[in-house]
């Protein structure tokens, strides 16, 4: 059985920096996808950044140059570091893993972003 245990987030003001992290834990393949997603109140839940075991990576187009995401493969972790966070995007971030052809979520983690 394979969890994902988030950690990170929290309340910053405008300009602001966070680190977000996404431990997976059971049978987690070399070749997962790992990612981060969020949705923020009353919208659906939306694409942040992905990274795969390569260390290819793709990103929403509202945080490139401001997000950024790596991953530990020995330790089957994604940071997601988070810098000049604006308003929008207080969300609940949510971690992704693509594994074996099967999806798995983290239970989430707030961030607020307000002054």
């Amino acid at each position: 059985q394979v969890q994902l245990v988030e950690s990170g987030g929290g309340l910053v003001q405008p300009g602001g920096s966070l680190r977000l992290s996404c431990a997976a834990s059971g049978s987690v393949s070399r070749f997962s996808v790992m990612g981060w997603y969020r949705q923020a109140p009353g919208k659906e839940r939306e694409l942040v950044s992905i990274i795969d075991s390569y260390g290819a990576t793709n990103y929403a187009d509202s945080v490139k140059g401001r997000f950024t995401i790596s991953r530990d493969g020995a330790k089957n972790t994604v940071y997601l570091q988070m810098n000049s966070l604006k308003p929008e995007d207080t969300a609940i971030y949510y971690c992704n893993l693509l594994n074996y052809g099967n999806k798995y979520w983290g239970q989430g983690t707030q961030v607020t972003v307000s002054s």
